[in-house]
């Protein structure tokens, strides 16, 4: 009997650490992902930042990076920090932790579909994992995967490694098909008694908006994709002009995805910093309304600005003057709800812990990146500027914002609710200053590059004579980046020794509004001790406690949790 007692704890574990349906425990699976794939995406772009400081190959112990193999860097940072840290963090981590805490469910609507959607990322992950140690090592044709070069066949002696980069986004698509399920599904469906939609925190509408938007943009892509994997393995022409094939084609489809992929991640920043602000500026947020109707309109708009990534690739020129419209026009919503920020600060009574400190960054550092996009969007100048250092800067600027800034600002904010325990506030804010004095470092000498002519993806800038003079500030930039990298050992410093000694946290340390703030810390299985039933929401009064104003005394008691 006592071994099958064993056997049944053994079995208890997995499925509460491993094989978990708990919304909570799924989220913290996501973020160990998400913060794995960080570590491999830093010392990428470590080592290519290296080649580009130094490139002289004839230096010994300098240049030990080749071009292919810096194309394989460049590849592999971009995809690994916009599919497998962004997504995970800002949507699977996010997005699954606070979505039923913040509308008053005990979890998600399809708790084991949550469960496949994790795992299906953990393959995903093993898969470009593998990919880095085939024969030829991993992709290399970009991070955006042009054709022709990305369409070779594969019997021409072109690696497998681009093959399985394309069996691990596949895989990476399908988990977040199933986690926006679940993320429309629970807040329409199994809100609190009197949330209504207008109810819902900011936050939840950005999430529920990502989902949406990545539903209706991502079918064009896998459907581009099989096309482009018929191409490498089957000889089919769908891209490959010798064949008939047209390679414009898929970049339609990339960027008819990609820049709505843009959205995706960067309205969950933008909802944490939504969420953060009233909290520390002890104001309702300004404009909440007007932020969802934005939010909406943003999301219908990113579908017709698209072929602004391709001006100079040889489409139809008449084409450029409505989608340089639609990108000019696209940046409204945006400045709605960064004026919507700045008015929710004015007047204040401001404090500055860590997560405000981070949340501010992000709207800093933001500001930066939505300007220079003007830039982009049009024409004449980003005929010049295209696939310049100009755009790697503005691209790290919109989200770096998003992915770094934002997502530590909700890591240092909801770490108490996550985990029971308070982060160390002192090793907190070195660990803002530093890294939002070292990112402009790195990103500012960028500009100045890009603006001097000098192209992305080059891994040797000294080969180009009028590149010459700049090259002090690709050596600047380089160090910048090891520093920026060296400025996180705080946070992981304090991640860890709060894990385990950090001060034991309240149930609502930071006297915030929105409904998770009234579960204990950490959450149970179930979330909360009773349900809760909503008065009012989280931005219709001024500041007092969630708990009793939210929470009736005579409420009806939660039923029993089941596994």
């Amino acid at each position: 009997m006592s071994a099958r007692v064993e056997v049944e704890e053994r079995v208890s574990f997995f499925r509460t650490y491993v094989f978990s349906i708990d919304h909570k425990m799924i989220a913290k699976q996501y973020l160990a992902i998400g913060l794995f794939w960080a570590v491999v995406g830093g010392l990428l772009a470590y080592l290519l930042r290296w080649q580009l400081a130094y490139p002289d190959t004839e230096a010994p112990g300098w240049g030990f990076i080749g071009p292919e193999f810096y194309n394989m860097l460049v590849t592999m940072h971009g995809t690994i920090m916009v599919f497998f840290v962004a997504m995970p963090i800002l949507l699977g981590a996010f997005g699954n932790f606070l979505i039923p805490l913040m509308v008053g469910a005990r979890d998600m609507a399809f708790p084991r579909l949550n469960m496949l959607s994790v795992w299906t990322l953990a393959l995903s992950s093993l898969v470009l994992l593998i990919s880095f140690f085939v024969p030829g090592g991993a992709a290399s044709a970009g991070w955006t995967g042009y054709p022709p070069l990305s369409a070779k066949p594969i019997y021409t002696g072109v690696n497998w490694g681009l093959n399985l980069w394309i069996l691990a986004l596949a895989l990476e698509f399908a988990s977040f098909l199933m986690s926006g399920i679940n993320f429309l599904t629970t807040p329409i469906n199994l809100r609190a008694p009197g949330m209504s939609m207008f109810r819902l925190p900011l936050l939840v509408w950005m999430q529920m908006t990502a989902a949406i938007l990545f539903m209706l943009s991502v079918g064009p892509l896998i459907a581009g994709a099989i096309m482009l994997l018929l191409d490498r393995v089957a000889g089919a022409s769908f891209y490959l002009p010798q064949g008939g094939g047209d390679p414009l084609l898929w970049q339609h489809l990339f960027w008819f995805f990609g820049h709505p992929e843009v959205y995706v991640i960067f309205l969950p920043g933008l909802g944490i910093v939504l969420e953060i602000f009233p909290v520390f500026s002890r104001k309702p947020i300004f404009g909440y309304r007007p932020i969802i109707y934005s939010t909406i309109a943003a999301g219908i708009l990113s579908f017709t600005v698209w072929a602004h990534h391709q001006f100079i690739s040889g489409m139809d020129p008449r084409l450029a003057m409505p989608f340089s419209v639609t990108t000019i026009l696209i940046s409204v919503p945006f400045a709605l709800m960064v004026f919507a920020m700045i008015a929710t600060l004015w007047g204040g009574s401001i404090s500055f812990p860590t997560p405000m400190l981070f949340a501010l960054g992000t709207l800093a550092v933001f500001l930066i990146g939505g300007l220079t996009g003007i830039f982009n969007g049009s024409a004449p100048v980003d005929i010049y500027i295209h696939s310049t250092y100009f755009v790697v800067a503005h691209f790290h600027y919109t989200l770096f914002s998003a992915l770094f800034f934002a997502g530590f600002a909700g890591l240092y904010f909801w770490f108490p609710k996550m985990f029971g325990r308070m982060m160390n506030e002192a090793l907190g804010k070195l660990h803002f200053w530093l890294t939002f004095l070292l990112f402009n470092a790195v990103f500012i000498p960028m500009f100045l590059l890009g603006a001097g002519g000098m192209m992305r993806r080059i891994a040797n800038p000294m080969q180009y004579e009028f590149l010459r003079p700049l090259q002090p500030l690709n050596t600047f930039a380089t160090i910048a980046t090891i520093l920026l990298l060296l400025a996180q050992l705080p946070f992981v410093v304090n991640f860890f020794w709060s894990l385990f000694a950090g001060k034991v946290a309240e149930r609502n340390p930071w006297q915030a509004n929105t409904l998770e703030w009234s579960a204990p810390s950490p959450p149970p299985h179930g979330n909360f001790d009773t349900v809760p039933v909503v008065y009012r929401g989280p931005y219709e009064y001024s500041h007092p406690s969630v708990s009793e104003e939210w929470l009736p005394q005579d409420r009806p008691t939660m039923p029993t949790a089941t596994a």
